[in-house]
């Protein structure tokens, strides 16, 4: 008898964990269900965000000229800078950059910032793509792309002396930028400053 009732108790602690074991498994397996659901419906808002990214890009003004001979052309702004009493104002970055895109748009069509930008500098776009980096260029400013990112805005006085160099995160508000940081950026570096 007490043979039968150890080989009962025995067969009940392994029902119970049978029983046990079989509803972890269907658990877990509810739970991964829901996690591909979770990955599937990140992965849809990531493409759609990316394909938003893309459709405001393509809409966006390229003031990036691969082509252009960066070195040249900052040489004649510097000669113009001292003329006009203005300093020189690069926007380093590339079209391939939607913050860089969304920065010149953002100053193009904001008449405040307009007005600042022409009333003060000569403005430059400076690029950097894979068809040019302007490395020789970059370097004499100590290559602040790789320390900042894009856009990055190096500030040059009217003989071409750099004053300052400038990340945009910090410029940046939401999905854009903030007209009180941008103003005061582009006014702490007037010759008038």
């Amino acid at each position: 008898m007490k043979k039968i009732s150890k080989n009962i108790a025995i067969l009940g602690f392994l029902s119970v964990g049978s029983l046990s074991f079989a509803q972890n498994i269907k658990e877990n397996s509810v739970k991964n269900s829901d996690d591909k659901a979770l990955i599937v419906k990140a992965d849809h808002q990531e493409l759609d965000a990316k394909k938003k990214a893309a459709e405001e890009k393509a809409k966006l003004p390229k003031p990036y000229d691969p082509k252009a001979d960066a070195d040249k052309d900052i040489q004649n702004l510097v000669a113009r800078a001292k003329k006009e009493k203005k300093n020189i104002m690069i926007q380093a970055g590339g079209n391939w950059c939607i913050w860089c895109l969304r920065f010149n748009q953002y100053v193009q069509t904001t008449p405040e910032l307009k007005k600042l930008v022409d009333d003060n500098y000569l403005y430059y776009h400076l690029n950097y793509s894979p068809d040019n980096k302007n490395e020789k260029v970059f370097e004499k400013y100590g290559n602040p792309g790789d320390k900042f990112g894009y856009p990055v805005f190096i500030v040059l006085d009217q003989n071409g002396k750099m004053l300052h160099v400038q990340q945009s995160d910090v410029l940046e508000e939401g999905k854009g930028y903030s007209l009180e940081k941008v103003k005061e950026f582009f006014n702490t570096w007037t010759t008038k400053s």
